[in-house]
């Protein structure tokens, strides 16, 4: 999928409007604007990008998307805009309909709404990974703060180790394990039609710091992401 000897990559930006544990959460104002914004923003300043799309079933959406230098071509349907679509359908969706517009990209990078601490760098260096390790996708992911491997479960109401055997190892000398930072994701189109997952055969990490992690499902997380946003902008990290 390369036109006239240039690989081309789109920024998808997926925003639907129904959102019920924050309501409205992708235009939600994070200080001082939208904070889909800083996504759009993110891709923008890369220089990465042919094209800086959202997709969204919101006509106040897509209009502050437009706003802040994002096309939207077209619209979401019914069937990738309800609770139950995941993200790969979204994307699968978005290459169909730029297909039917005789246009094709080589990579996608989908860059969630609600992921402020993204930035243009941190987009640079994901492509400059995903071309220099050969690899088809790339996920930033984050150390769990405390090891998994440690971790305990309760049973009819008793408290128990999940790993019984880990109970006297130290905990650096454990596996580290990491969780996915629900921040963007970089996928070759071509792996993501043959493979219809994000997380494909091929695929590589990039490791972010857990100050620059923090996932937005309610409105507590939305104050720690806000509080941690203003701390890494005083240090000059954003």
């Amino acid at each position: 999928m390369v036109s006239d000897g240039k690989t081309l990559k789109l920024a998808v930006i997926p925003a639907r409007g129904g959102s019920k544990r924050i309501p409205r959460k992708n235009i939600k104002a994070f200080h001082g604007k939208p904070i889909m914004a800083y996504s759009i923003e993110a891709a923008r300043s890369s220089g990465v990008f042919d094209e800086v799309m959202v997709s969204t079933d919101d006509d106040e959406i897509a209009s502050i998307a437009r706003r802040y230098g994002a096309a939207v071509p077209f619209f979401r349907s019914a069937e990738t805009s309800n609770d139950h679509a995941a993200t790969v359908d979204v994307l699968l969706e978005v290459v169909e309909n730029y297909r039917q517009m005789a246009r094709e990209f080589s990579y996608i990078c989908c860059i969630y709404p609600t992921a402020p601490f993204v930035t243009g760098k941190k987009l640079q260096n994901a492509f400059a990974l995903v071309e220099s390790s050969r690899s088809d996708s790339l996920i930033p992911v984050v150390p769990f703060s405390y090891p998994p491997l440690r971790g305990l479960t309760i049973h009819e109401g008793r408290l128990q180790m999940m790993w019984p055997e880990n109970e006297a190892v130290r905990s650096q000398d454990l596996e580290t394990l990491y969780h996915d930072c629900g921040q963007f994701y970089f996928i070759r189109s071509d792996t993501l039609l043959r493979e219809k997952t994000l997380f494909c055969r091929n695929t590589v990490a990039m490791q972010l710091p857990e100050l620059e992690v923090q996932d937005i499902d309610n409105e507590t997380d939305w104050v720690l992401a806000e509080q941690k946003y203003a701390f890494l902008k005083k240090l000059g990290k954003l």
